[in-house]
């Protein structure tokens, strides 16, 4: 599968989930120390029971920004762990060989502390359910919406217009 344009070959993990969090916990700390970070710049919390379906994230400041990264397409937290860290791999490989500067890294995984309350204010704003991750009905929300609000249209609506737009983008920087 392709994340953040990167191809990530997806695992099924089958036992051992909390021990593998913790292995690929070390493999983003490894990877992030590449550009000169250290453990206690890194925050992943991880999920004591691993096969549970929730969404892995971690945190890291670098350059004083504050980045940040989740993932929760996976149905197991140690599945979404180990995207995380192959996604953050591949990223800072691309720092590492030139591909990439280290502001546009920065860049590409900047976020404010209440990234959170956004995403779930954007499902609202497309009247979405706050935990939807399907992007074909993220989409046909957005374009329902845009279509109506749309300032070209008779009863259109230049701020919600504005608005659904930034939902959306919320939306998609998440799913990247």
């Amino acid at each position: 599968m392709k994340i953040k344009g990167h191809e990530i070959n997806p695992i099924t993990v089958r036992d051992s989930h909390f021990r593998r969090s913790q292995k690929y916990q070390n493999n983003i700390v490894d990877s992030l120390k590449k550009l000169g970070l250290t453990a206690d710049d890194v925050e992943i919390k991880l999920e004591r029971v691993a096969f549970k379906n929730v969404p892995a994230d971690a945190v890291w400041w670098l350059e004083g920004h504050r980045c940040h990264y989740s993932y929760k397409r996976s149905p197991k937290y140690v599945e979404n762990l180990y995207v995380i860290s192959k996604v953050i791999e591949a990223e800072v490989a691309q720092v590492l060989s030139g591909e990439k500067d280290l502001l546009k890294f920065c860049r590409d995984f900047a976020e404010e502390d209440d990234v959170h309350d956004d995403r779930i204010e954007a499902r609202k704003t497309l009247g979405l359910a706050e935990d939807e991750m399907d992007w074909k009905t993220i989409d046909r929300a957005y374009k329902k919406l845009s279509m109506k609000h749309h300032p070209d249209m008779q009863d259109g609506d230049h701020d919600l217009f504005q608005e659904v737009n930034k939902a959306h983008k919320v939306i998609k920087r998440e799913l990247e």
